[in-house]
């Protein structure tokens, strides 16, 4: 099996495990139909995995070995272990990725193709993959700048991109996790709990719990929510601009970006 393969079995393990799990504890109750937003967030994940493709060929990974050829970014200047290598290099990207999301929340021209993520009536796995194809492609370019930068392994951008791959998963899941034990959780990851705030369609929510996997960066930086305005199971996902179905389909969605009206006016970051 080839690196891809093996990423593509690992994703679709954790797929397969969390959308069962979701059916045996259910977190949140559901408003829209689960196999209509199956349909569509697979459908853009489709459009997402052809244009990285086509555009960027191997993207991160590819961009690591390019950069160790020519001896480019700071990780191929110093002799360190692999393992601090790798610890170092997730670390620095997990950080980055949060920056990347506080910037497109808070600028206009970015939060127009980001809306298409919080767009989403319900939260489950299958919304860590509900992306628009603009926001991809510039997420990738951005991950492939800082490779180039940093210079880290193969082994390590391919160590990244599947925690942070998992972790997306498990953090947009919709499973039922006891208190205490989510509690105890949050002090060193986001948990679905945690998140779910995070799509809240109150503002202030919206604005904060922007981590994906440490939830660190949340706290050092004051954008830490622990609690949302309701109980976790009458948090209300989504925007307020689109709450039906109708509003949602496939081809709506990837338009949703066109269009002109208070969707492309950002939430106000919290205060």
């Amino acid at each position: 099996m080839n690196v891809d393969q093996i990423r593509f079995a690992v994703f679709l393990g954790v797929f397969v495990l969390l959308l069962g799990l979701e059916r045996l504890i259910p977190r949140h109750p559901t408003v829209d139909s689960k196999l209509r937003r199956l349909g569509i967030n697979l459908g853009l994940t489709g459009v997402n995995i052809v244009l990285v493709k086509l555009f960027l060929s191997t993207a991160a990974v590819g961009a690591a070995a390019f950069a160790a050829e020519r001896g480019w970014g700071l990780f191929n200047y110093l002799d360190w272990p692999v393992w601090i290598e790798v610890v170092l290099a997730v670390v620095f990207f997990d950080f980055m990725i949060y920056l990347q999301h506080v910037v497109v929340h808070m600028i206009p021209f970015f939060w127009r193709f980001h809306i298409v993520h919080h767009s989403d009536l319900d939260l489950d796995v299958s919304s860590a993959l509900r992306f628009h194809p603009v926001e991809i492609l510039g997420s990738m370019l951005f991950k492939m700048g800082l490779v180039l930068a940093i210079g880290p392994s193969v082994l390590a951008v391919i160590i990244f991109e599947a925690v942070l791959n998992g972790m997306a998963q498990f953090t947009h899941s919709n499973i039922y996790i006891p208190e205490r034990v989510d509690r105890v959780l949050r002090r060193l990851i986001v948990t679905p709990d945690m998140h779910r705030i995070h799509h809240s369609e109150v503002v202030r929510e919206t604005n904060s719990n922007y981590g994906f996997n440490l939830s660190i960066w949340d706290r050092m930086l004051g954008t830490y929510l622990a609690d949302a305005q309701k109980t976790q199971p009458e948090i209300v996902i989504g925007v307020p601009q689109y709450k039906l179905p109708e509003q949602l389909t496939f081809g709506r969605v990837v338009m949703l970006p066109l269009q002109a009206g208070p969707q492309g006016t950002p939430p106000r970051p919290a205060a």
